[in-house]
């Protein structure tokens, strides 16, 4: 079974006004969750990483991520803070701080300005390829699939208290990064990494772990990396986009798409404008196609993978079920448009609970009761495990 592994990036962001926190050196550190996988420091103070240990099954994977968020949860509480499952925060200060630490010092150096606002949570799911030359042909299969990955993830509609027009900010603010979204067409693996030393190189980026491609090699472990996704509400959300992901890579008699990068590039712009109402291009026949149309071409081209891999059932019943309630920016939208910031902050609630998410916010109490009391004690147990 072919091993894979998830990073999921959260914010701490006030109970009240959902605007980042920043947190003391050495409060990230101190977190250690039970049942695997650990929690780490990320570019800004008011940021996490969790991640898993690697793993075969989506059931493995699902009991990891829901300890993690479990673990956040519990120690944004006495904070009256929450943990924003969002690409992008909804408000900011426009003061974010950047962790201290050798290698956030050479990204900001290299960043300036833009590292200020670099307030982005992304999903990143590594799958495990023993060969390298085979990694490389994986990757060229899975960036022809970009697109159609970004606008089923989308889920960061909101910017500085508005929304933006986009199903994914994130990628739009990823997107001023050097060496970014679409990576290019690789004969093989001499050919990646002499195009990898280049950017070093010209100082575009300051080292391989700065490569900022919605999907790469791991410099670190023999994986291919997908970063395109943005933070996802729930943990089945994350878990639909790793098995996607993962039957890409695995999936060996897929088409390799060769498309020029400003076409992808496109596709992906409108993916994150527009989520799954986008018009993107089918990689297999290289022609423009609805984002559900190119979706249930996918599944199509890794149906046999999935199978294999025994997530065939959740990921067509997962797909169903963005069909019923939305992608995560749509829910965001909704459940904005229903209660306000109190809508927002009971879907970031549910997601550091169970990662399920009912759709049914007419069902939500009117008023919330005040911090700190007894009922709102036992509400917060219940929602945050």
């Amino acid at each position: 079974m072919t091993r894979f592994g998830i990073e999921e990036e959260f914010l701490l962001v006030d109970r009240s006004t959902l605007v980042p926190l920043a947190m003391a050196d050495g409060t990230r550190e101190r977190l250690a969750p039970e049942g695997g996988g650990r929690i780490l420091p990320e570019f800004l103070t008011s940021q996490f990483e969790c991640v898993t240990d690697p793993l075969s099954s989506m059931t493995d994977a699902a009991a990891q991520l829901r300890n993690l968020r479990a673990a956040l949860a519990a120690h944004a509480a006495p904070l009256d803070a929450v943990i924003a499952a969002s690409g992008t925060p909804f408000n900011t200060t426009g003061r974010a701080t950047i962790s201290a630490s050798p290698h956030y010092d050479r990204v900001s150096a290299q960043l300036g300005a833009i590292a200020r606002g670099h307030e982005v949570n992304g999903l990143h799911v590594h799958v495990e390829v023993a060969d390298a030359e085979e990694r490389v042909r994986a990757l060229n299969r899975l960036r022809g699939w970009l697109p159609v990955l970004l606008a089923l993830t989308g889920n960061s509609p909101f910017a500085e208290g508005a929304a933006t027009g986009f199903a994914s900010w994130r990628s739009i603010l990823i997107r001023r990064l050097p060496a970014t979204w679409t990576p290019p067409w690789f004969h093989d693996l001499t050919d990646y990494e002499g195009q990898v030393d280049r950017l070093i190189a010209l100082s575009a980026i300051p080292e391989r772990s700065s490569l900022s491609w919605a999907a790469r090699l791991s410099d670190r472990f023999p994986t291919v990396e997908s970063r395109v996704c943005d933070a996802q509400l729930s943990i089945d959300d994350t878990l639909f986009a790793a098995a996607l992901t993962r039957a890409i890579v695995v999936a060996d008699d897929g088409p390799a798409s060769a498309a020029p990068v400003e076409q992808i590039d496109a596709g992906l712009w409108v993916a994150a404008r527009h989520g799954m109402a986008a018009t993107i291009t089918d990689p297999t026949t290289g022609e423009t196609t609805d984002a559900w149309a190119a979706t249930h071409r996918l599944l199509e081209v890794v149906r046999h993978a999935l199978e294999q891999l025994g997530d065939a059932e959740f990921v067509t019943a997962h797909i169903d079920r963005l069909r019923r309630e939305g992608t995560g920016a749509e829910r965001q939208l909704r459940a904005h448009a229903h209660d306000g910031l109190r809508g927002l902050r009971r879907l970031h609630l549910a997601g550091s609970d169970t990662g399920e998410f009912t759709g049914d916010f007419a069902a939500e109490p009117a008023t919330e009761p005040a911090a700190g009391s007894t009922e709102d004690s036992a509400t917060r147990s219940a929602e945050e495990e």
